[in-house]
């Protein structure tokens, strides 16, 4: 019987470095947009131009992916910052949940990765699910105090932010010179939390035989389960996690979509990114929640997924 576990430095080695790479690019991209919107965003400017109501307000917030499309590996330092410039927590959760999956780049990735197993279904139903999913965890979140959902050190920067860069006058060189360093700011801090998520990430992905989780194929909900966890463990990037989903012919498609939609708002490397932002307790509930009601909703799909 082939060992459960078995650890290869050089497996390892190549796995960690291939979910660095091919995250710390996105990972840059969201901390650069943070120091240009701390130094160039007015303060509240984002509220008024969302709906006052603010179930309107968190329902349009989920469609912001659309406009602003970034990767879950960016979008955590991104959502941070303009937390700080007066987004409403809410509305910054289901944008920071719905953007790695509800935007262009990730909806044509999907459906060219499904050519010939249904790809405007699965394309469609992977944006839909995904905003619904987004759009309820932030009605939810919009219930609790904010106190119960960020850190303290969150809060403070909300309530007075810190630091020599937060003067957001003078010329427009300067600007940008601050503007550089709260990147570099976030990039660091973020980063930590990247490395040791894909470190770990990195060992499951290599030291785990992933024979196991054939036999889960015949059952829907172990099928959905097992790929959710998966999905998690792999930590691909929301705009090539499709051709990787579209190799599982042995599963069902309903399985295939709850990996599709999980993967982009909860994997490892996320989770501890998310733990630098949010309270220990809110992002256990966050993760339980989310993992329940995806597999709960795709499961219920098989009446459209062949």
């Amino acid at each position: 019987m082939e060992s459960v576990f078995h650890f290869n430095f050089a497996d390892f080695s190549l796995s960690f470095l291939s979910i660095l790479f091919e995250g710390l690019p996105f990972l840059l991209l969201g901390t650069v947009l943070s120091g240009l919107i701390d130094q160039f965003l007015p303060a509240r400017m984002m509220t008024r131009f969302l709906p006052r109501n603010p179930f309107a307000r968190i329902a349009v917030s989920g469609l912001l992916g659309a406009v602003f499309p970034m990767c879950e590996c960016g979008v955590v330092p991104l959502i941070r910052r303009l937390m700080i410039k007066g987004l409403p927590v809410s509305t910054a959760i289901t944008y920071m949940l719905s953007a790695p999956i509800v935007n262009p780049i990730v909806a044509v990735s999907t459906y060219a990765a499904f050519l010939g197993q249904g790809p405007l279904q699965m394309t469609l139903l992977r944006l839909g699910v995904g905003y619904f999913v987004a759009v309820l965890a932030g009605m939810a979140v919009h219930r609790l105090s904010t106190g119960s959902v960020l850190r303290p050190n969150v809060i403070q920067d909300i309530a007075q932010p810190r630091g020599q860069f937060n003067d957001a006058s003078g010329s427009v060189s300067l600007r940008l010179w601050r503007a550089l360093g709260v990147a570099v700011g976030d990039f660091l801090n973020m980063t930590i939390y990247f490395i040791m998520g894909a470190a770990a990430a990195a060992v499951f992905n290599t030291a785990i035989n992933q024979d196991l989780f054939l036999p889960l194929a015949v059952n829907n909900w172990l099928a959905t389960i097992s790929l959710m966890g998966l999905s998690a463990i792999l930590c691909l990037c929301s705009t090539s996690d499709a051709f990787v989903a579209a190799t599982f012919v042995m599963f069902p498609s309903v399985a295939k979509l709850a990996f599709l939609v999980f993967g982009p708002m909860v994997d490892l490397k996320l989770i501890f990114m998310y733990s630098a932002v949010f309270r220990s307790r809110f992002l256990t509930g966050l993760v339980v929640g989310l993992f329940v009601l995806i597999a709960l909703i795709c499961v219920r799909l098989e009446v459209i997924l062949i």
